[in-house]
């Protein structure tokens, strides 16, 4: 796969739910693509650092005591009047909840996205598109309600906790978060109580 993120925007009569599912069966490689402010993404291939990063963090989380973290699930947000307005696949989470009876049959209502309110702090290490994790993204979780969201910038060599979403009105686009929280790489990251103090060091092993 090419290592810059594939984008496509999205025909309105189309739900965006089937259009991605037929990418995916249409790919000749496995891919995972994302439904984000209008337009599907198709992210690059991560490479083994930025998998090893995101692990990393998602072990700091669990080591706190932290057990409903994880990474993998896809998680779809809804507009006011039911529609999709994002579906995301976060690079690792933390829950509210463990997946309920309820929330396994929204997945299969849904062909595999569970509800975004189940995740209460959501995490991004960038790749080649770190634009799209330091933007649309992050309005997307915002506008998701999404309280917090980490991100790991290996392109700025910093590292940001994102928190207080605000969605000022309908336009998703327009969303953000109040308070950041921005230090560079080898610093400790403070996030929200009751969360851990995040250990960034390892990500300068590897720049």
């Amino acid at each position: 796969m090419s290592a810059e993120p594939i984008m496509e925007p999205v025909m309105t009569q189309v739900d965006p739910i089937d259009l991605l599912s037929a990418i995916e069966e249409a790919s000749p490689v496995p891919i995972r693509p994302e439904y984000v402010e209008g337009t599907v993404i198709v992210p690059p291939q991560p490479d083994d650092n930025h998998n090893d990063g995101a692990f990393e963090l998602g072990y700091q989380f669990r080591a706190a005591g932290f057990r409903l973290v994880g990474m993998g699930n896809g998680y779809r947000a809804a507009k006011k009047d039911g529609g999709t307005m994002s579906l995301i696949v976060p690079d690792f989470y933390v829950r509210r909840r463990r997946a309920s009876e309820l929330d396994e049959s929204y997945r299969k209502v849904h062909k595999g996205w569970y509800p975004a309110d189940m995740i209460a702090l959501v995490g991004e290490v960038t790749s080649s598109n770190h634009w799209t994790d330091t933007g649309p993204k992050l309005r997307t979780y915002a506008a998701a309600g999404i309280p917090v969201y980490v991100l790991i910038n290996r392109r700025t060599r910093t590292a940001h906790c994102y928190s207080t979403p605000i969605l000022p009105g309908e336009d998703p686009t327009e969303a953000y978060y109040d308070d950041e929280t921005k230090v560079d790489l080898g610093e400790p990251l403070e996030l929200p109580q009751p969360y851990p103090v995040l250990d960034t060091a390892p990500f300068l092993q590897d720049l």
